[in-house]
């Protein structure tokens, strides 16, 4: 069983926006399944793949504070660092590309960064989507929370599908596999 976290903040305002990759990807993999609340300040279901059970969650903590959930879920469902996989944006990636790592720091994204706090460990499996642009935006929080315009849609329309494939092969195959198959790749 592996656990597959999208970050992203909660409410409808946020739907389409840079930091909600991570929600848009766990949408497209569970498809038309429902979610329900979790044992914690998040929303799950669970689907069969290739390479057993997932467990595909949504923390509703807002971005900031998404290591409360992602504790959360691991606790309940007795799941280590090595079966998580974490979903997010990343403005340091140019828009679509995508760069899966088995640890690391969290490079300014905040989530990670709670989430590595919570876990105490920088070990478990991150999916970056990236959303940047070629200019550096005024204020990042306001970049990342703006929605796409309707030319980057295209390049998420196109990034999500691949994303939710690369899900699959760190599912079935493993992160090494999945970091040598899906690294670089851009929509």
């Amino acid at each position: 069983m592996k656990l597959i976290v999208g970050l992203g903040n909660p409410e409808l305002r946020h739907a389409g926006t840079r930091h909600n990759i991570g929600f848009d990807v766990i949408d497209r993999i569970a498809g038309n399944t429902s979610f329900t609340s979790g044992k914690g300040n998040y929303r799950f279901t669970k689907i069969v793949a290739p390479g057993g059970p997932l467990i595909l969650v949504k923390p509703m903590t807002y971005m900031n504070l998404s290591g409360h959930a992602v504790v959360a879920a691991m606790n309940f469902y007795k799941i280590n660092r090595e079966e998580l996989l974490v979903i997010c944006d990343d403005v340091n990636l140019p828009l679509g590309t995508i760069r899966i790592r088995a640890k690391g720091s969290a490079g300014g994204q905040n989530g990670l960064k709670h989430i590595i706090q919570s876990l105490g460990s920088e070990e478990f499996a991150r999916l970056r989507v990236g959303v940047g642009t070629e200019q550096t935006p005024a204020s990042l929080s306001s970049f990342v929370l703006s929605k796409f315009t309707d030319e980057e849609k295209k390049s998420i329309e196109k990034v999500i599908p691949v994303c939710a494939d690369a899900v699959m092969a760190f599912a079935s195959q493993g992160v090494e596999y999945a970091m040598t198959r899906y690294n670089g790749t851009v929509a």
